[in-house]
């Protein structure tokens, strides 16, 4: 570890809140069985020894004695607060069941298992990374588990530590790798259990019994402090539009719960942009009326809230990456051995009529960062796109020309952000280290019950932690089939913004208000001591969605 500060030593004493249910003996309670969310004869063909378990329930039960077990841990994938803590919550749950157990970090993510490279997470380890932010602690990657030459390697490490178990902590691709492990395992009979925990920052980890993914709360508290901070600034010199991109990649979760904590002159929403198949120059015309709206009561300054997967939802653009993904899947050798300054004519000489025609629209940048290298995931790195000042030159553009017509009387001058890593290693806000700590303790639990395929839940998450319910959820039942790398795929189904979800209607019954007003809100930095309606309480989203 690197010296500690301040704030580091003291929260190391803070000791994470658990469900009661939790703190004594635990006996499981079985629920209804599960199908998965959709393709359910393609899902259960796919995963026949691990589709259909029922629900999990982890209740008070009689106090039984637990052999010693061993257990292994993976982050994967993007870091996001509280990880460490549910590696705490592991750690001392199989502690509590039997003092002789032990818990083996693989590092730098699932390649550590393929590749053999651990280490045994000791108590003085883990107490040194208690309650902090980050993945330091054994690192994490982005290796996809999917071959059995694969399994089988990690299989040689799992039976030389004698290892009962793997807990795999990451988002929806990494918790389907979970579930790919656990079919291959079972279906070899090999007893090796795999379970998962519902990280995320960007919140499309959810359903009924993923309440939310750890990481949003944490990483959206980091967000709109910075601004918040913007905002004042921008109110105190009132001559800058400030365009701020938020990490989210598909799912715009992080923009509309930092709208609802800071209130700003505009957030847009991806999904309904797609509802409401909104061109790019809808988007950008909507925007501008804001601006001039405000610039008439003599207001030449806001905030602009922005989706990291804006572009996507964008329909004409959406079909135009759609194509494009598909076509680089099948071509990708031969486009990288085109010249650069010739690349562009082409992809417009390859594609259908109307996307060349979208494609060909486009400035020349943003045309070029649809086209670069896909994520592992096959997808485009939407995060390169640097959609904050495309928006904010669109609308420069479109103001210039209202201008000459007389329509627009004020200044405009922009300012570009982009928040995303600021927010994935912050410390964890006191309801992200108890519900991490939680997860990691059921994860414990579900082991020790001889569970594999399934998903660490802990829910009630806006009552007092005390009541929360802890469970788990078989990851099939999350599972859909969808096009990767142009080939359908077993995939957990991302879960969008509902636009007749309460969250959603809170924020479209005030933004018009917002976008008039200079009805900023300054949240400030994350609180970990002091009273709980401070420190304590969770999201804005997840408050209207239990309406509490």
């Amino acid at each position: 570890m690197t010296t500690k500060s301040a704030l580091h030593i003291a929260r190391a004493t803070y000791q994470p809140k658990l469900p009661k249910a939790l703190l004594g003996s635990v006996k499981v309670k079985e629920g209804e069985a599960t199908k998965s969310v959709a393709d359910q004869e393609e899902i259960k063909a796919l995963f026949p020894n691990t589709y259909g378990m029922p629900l999990i329930q982890l209740v008070e039960g009689e106090q039984k004695n637990y052999p010693a077990f061993n257990v292994g841990v993976i982050l994967s994938g993007g870091q996001a607060p509280g990880g460490h803590n549910v590696i705490s919550g592991i750690f001392d749950g199989i502690k509590k069941l039997n003092k002789d157990s032990k818990l083996y970090g693989f590092l730098m993510g699932p390649s550590g298992l393929i590749d053999h490279h651990y280490m045994e997470l000791t108590a003085e380890l883990i107490d040194d990374y208690r309650n902090t932010g980050g993945f330091d602690m054994i690192g994490s990657g982005r290796t996809k588990l999917e071959t059995e030459e694969q399994f089988e390697k990690g299989l040689q490490i799992i039976r030389e530590l004698g290892i009962k178990a793997i807990v795999i902590i990451g988002g929806d691709d990494s918790n389907t790798n979970a579930c790919v492990l656990a079919e291959y395992y079972a279906a070899k009979k090999y007893g090796v259990q795999v379970v998962g925990c519902p990280k995320t920052i960007d919140g499309d980890l959810k359903n009924n019994m993923i309440e939310t993914s750890f990481g949003f709360d944490t990483a959206t508290k980091t967000y709109s402090e910075v601004i918040g901070n913007i905002e004042r600034d921008c109110n105190s010199a009132r001559k800058y539009w400030h365009f701020i991109k938020l990490m989210g990649r598909s799912a715009s979760h992080i923009a509309l719960e930092c709208a609802l904590q800071v209130q700003p002159n505009v957030c847009l929403i991806s999904e309904e942009i797609q509802e409401k198949n909104m061109t790019l120059d809808d988007v950008v015309t909507y925007i501008a009326n804001i601006v001039a709206a405000r610039a008439a009561e003599g207001n030449n300054f806001g905030t602009v809230l922005i989706p990291e997967g804006l572009i996507e939802f964008i329909p004409a653009v959406k079909r135009l990456i759609s194509e494009l993904n598909d076509f680089l899947a099948k071509n990708g050798e031969e486009f990288a051995t085109i010249e650069r300054n010739k690349q562009r004519e082409y992809i417009i000489s390859k594609l259908s009529k109307e996307n060349a025609e979208i494609y060909a629209s486009l400035p020349e940048e943003v045309a070029r960062q649809l086209s670069l290298d896909r994520d592992p995931h096959g997808n485009v790195q939407v995060s390169l796109i640097e959609t904050e000042k495309l928006l904010s030159n669109m609308v420069a553009t479109k103001l210039a020309a209202w201008k000459k017509e007389g329509k627009f009387v004020g200044k405009f001058a922009a300012q570009h952000h982009f928040f995303g890593y600021e927010g994935r290693c912050a410390a964890p806000s006191n309801f992200d280290a108890d519900y991490c700590y939680a997860l990691g303790y059921t994860a414990a639990q579900l082991i020790a019950e001889g569970k594999t395929g399934y998903m660490a839940s802990v829910r009630n998450l806006t009552a007092p932690a005390a009541e929360w319910v802890a469970g788990g959820i078989p990851i099939t039942a999350m599972m859909n089939m969808e096009r990767r790398n142009g080939k359908m795929k077993p995939v957990i189904q991302k879960a969008l913004v509902e636009l007749d979800g309460a969250p959603f209607k809170a924020f479209a019954a005030q933004r018009e208000t917002w976008a008039k007003e200079t009805a900023y809100i300054y949240p400030g930095p994350i609180q970990y001591f002091g009273p709980s309606e401070v420190c304590d309480q969770p999201t804005k989203t997840l408050q209207y969605e239990q309406a509490k």
